[in-house]
């Protein structure tokens, strides 16, 4: 089944900005997204499971290792963060752009693609809105990522209020999670987009 979220991606921007002029340190909106979601499932274990097909047993994994979807010449691949909570944003990014680099080349070593506990698969730079993505057996759940689009926000009523806020210009990006109803039922999807969504909307958090 699919559920989804909007998120607003603005004080994600600002945080890369201050990271570039600060600290020298260039994170994409995507290792932040990956970072948001280790941290995620982390908050919400459950989500963080495998279906052996066989046994028809369900496994919770204790470590988060999360599937990044790398499109190649030969096809798309899904090579492996291992203990992605643990990681910082920078560490992330170095890690990403290595896996990426020796996928698109056919460089990576099976244990480097083969397993993972979760995957996420982001089409914003093609210029994709929003899609469902398919689950990566034995993996739960997928979450699926397109572009920010910028919209226009309406702003709270105020009661009493002489002058009302004036409607803001937000960056909106739609996050879609496919998961597999034997593992990961709808209240737990529930929790992992709201934890998804509180640690994009407040990345400072992801510093921690």
């Amino acid at each position: 089944f699919y559920t989804s979220v909007e998120v607003e991606l603005d004080n994600v921007m600002k945080l890369r900005k201050q990271l570039a002029a600060n600290h020298d340190v260039k994170v994409s909106v995507n290792d932040v997204i990956i970072r948001a979601s280790s941290l995620a499932l982390r908050d919400v274990p459950e989500a963080n499971g495998t279906y052996d097909v066989k046994s028809g047993t369900v496994r919770l994994q204790d470590s988060i290792d999360i599937s990044v979807a790398v499109a190649t010449p030969t096809g798309l691949i899904t090579p492996i963060v291992p203990n992605t909570d643990r990681l910082g944003l920078a560490d992330i990014t170095n890690k990403v752009r290595d896996l990426a680099g020796r996928a698109r080349d056919g460089k990576l070593k099976p244990e480097e693609y083969q397993g993972g506990t979760f995957c996420i698969s982001n089409l914003g730079m093609f210029g994709i809105d929003e899609f469902s993505a398919v689950i990566n057996p034995p993996q739960a759940a997928i979450l699926a990522v397109g572009g920010g689009t910028r919209r226009i926000v309406p702003t709270p009523y105020m009661e009493g209020a002489v002058f009302q806020p004036k409607p803001a210009i937000r960056t909106i990006m739609t996050a879609r999670l496919s998961a597999d109803r034997r593992v990961v039922d709808e209240a737990t999807a529930a929790l992992f987009l709201s934890a998804f969504k509180h640690y994009i909307s407040k990345p400072e958090l992801l510093m921690l």
